[in-house]
């Protein structure tokens, strides 16, 4: 399922959200000049590795040095695909939220849930020493907002079954509850060692993150202002 669009127009300039997804967009076209060893590097200085984060929070106490790293982390990612869906779901989900919390709060929001998602994946996994980059658990923090304030909201949905496709109209609710269930089951999986590469507690981490901040942030009450949502 691919998110083109929902329902719910924002009141007010998403340009925290624009400016999210114009800085991350063009770190990706300088990361796509560089070499791999290049890449690597960068990865390793910039990107979460869990064993050095969790080291410097829980041995050394240098929690600058652990907080640098959670930080930059999402604003690198590891591919095309990668960047490109983070980009789309960011553009489909973030402008509501923004005009749910307003602007600074926003901006507060969005890293606090990427910080939260890394910090989930380390917890499940401290030893590791290979970097974890990307904005996935940021943007589900996103989510988790966005199913909080919007559960009625409607997302017209890239609906793609082998050889069917089409555009239907899926409530948020159902959309985003299936998408964190996936995470979930890719998550239990991977404590297995089942599934590599993908930092599923990130995004879970992020998830219920988001879902508690939009909580603890918004002032406004959720869901009352979803006009033209009707299905």
């Amino acid at each position: 399922m691919i998110p083109l669009r929902d329902c719910i127009r924002s009141k007010t300039f998403p340009y925290v959200n624009i400016a999210i997804i114009v800085i991350t967009a063009a770190i990706w076209i300088w990361q796509a000049t560089m070499s791999s060893r290049e890449l690597a590097q960068v990865a390793s200085v910039y990107g979460v590795v869990p064993a050095r984060v969790y080291h410097n929070l829980f041995v050394s106490h240098d929690y600058i040095a652990a907080l640098l790293p959670l930080t930059t982390s999402v604003f690198l990612h590891g591919g095309w695909v990668h960047v490109l869906g983070n980009l789309l779901y960011l553009w489909v989900f973030g402008d509501n939220v923004e005009d749910r919390l307003g602007h600074f709060k926003y901006l507060l929001f969005y890293l606090a849930a990427g910080i939260a998602g890394g910090l989930a994946q380390i917890l499940t996994d401290p030893a590791s020493l290979v970097p974890v980059v990307g904005a996935s658990g940021a943007i589900a923090g996103v989510l988790g907002a966005y199913v909080v304030s919007f559960p009625r909201a409607r997302i017209e949905t890239l609906l793609i079954l082998i050889i069917f496709i089409s555009v239907v109209r899926i409530p948020a609710i159902y959309f985003i509850v299936f998408w964190f269930l996936l995470q979930l089951f890719n998550g239990v999986a991977s404590l297995g060692g089942g599934i590599g590469q993908v930092a599923y507690w990130a995004h879970i981490g992020g998830f219920v993150s988001g879902m508690l901040l939009i909580k603890l942030l918004s002032s406004r009450p959720a869901g009352p202002d979803e006009t033209g949502c009707a299905s």
